[in-house]
């Protein structure tokens, strides 16, 4: 065989090995793809929010019991990220009250209700006592405005697996018939907040 085939051969041998050699090394692209695709993907934590009325510091609610329109505003003097189980945590509401039908009859707090109802993870917990301010004057506390009744409730501790308390409010107003009338009214207003506890 002359030697200018015999060198053009040899050329391709090498070619085709170096061509065998290649392709023999590495993984395919798409490998990783379908290891990827059966990956069972991880479920993500679940945050749910606790409800705090008094997130800001402080709220207004606007309540009607018969002819007059109350207005309440809620409180605490104790910081939100205070608010533990453990501490001390007090609430601070005025209320006065406005008449739709107003000919100078004045408006009377008689008695007010605050029941405490305390929630945790997995449902109610113990309760502190409920809290009564029964009027010792006769008809009442004058809440008319530009009077108005204030009181401060605290909250004493409490379970230490509470996320929220719920403050259940409940006003008993005499409502007097005519300026100079000694005859009443009675109407009652009700109303809630809900505070965070921190763990």
């Amino acid at each position: 065989m002359p030697t200018s085939i015999r060198t053009r051969l040899a050329a391709l041998t090498c070619a085709a090995g170096l061509t065998l050699t290649l392709s023999a090394c590495g993984q395919a692209p798409w490998a990783d793809l379908d290891a990827g695709a059966s990956a069972t993907p991880t479920a993500k934590a679940t945050i749910t929010a606790i409800e705090n009325d008094l997130s800001a510091g402080s709220t207004r609610h606007q309540l009607t019991a018969g002819d007059a329109a109350l207005t309440v505003d809620y409180s605490s003097s104790l910081n939100m990220g205070q608010w533990t189980a453990a501490a001390n945590k007090p609430v601070s509401f005025s209320l006065s009250a406005t008449l739709g039908t107003d000919d100078g009859q004045d408006v009377f707090l008689s008695k007010m209700t605050v029941v405490t109802a305390v929630t945790g993870p997995t449902g109610p917990l113990e309760s502190p006592a409920t809290f009564v301010d029964q009027s010792t004057l006769a008809p009442g506390y004058l809440m008319k405005a530009p009077y108005s009744y204030g009181q401060t409730y605290v909250m004493s501790a409490i379970d230490p697996a509470a996320t929220s308390v719920t403050l259940s409010f409940t006003f008993e107003l005499l409502i007097q018939s005519t300026p100079t009338a000694a005859s009443f009214a009675k109407q009652t207003a009700s109303d809630q907040i809900t505070v965070a506890i921190v763990p």
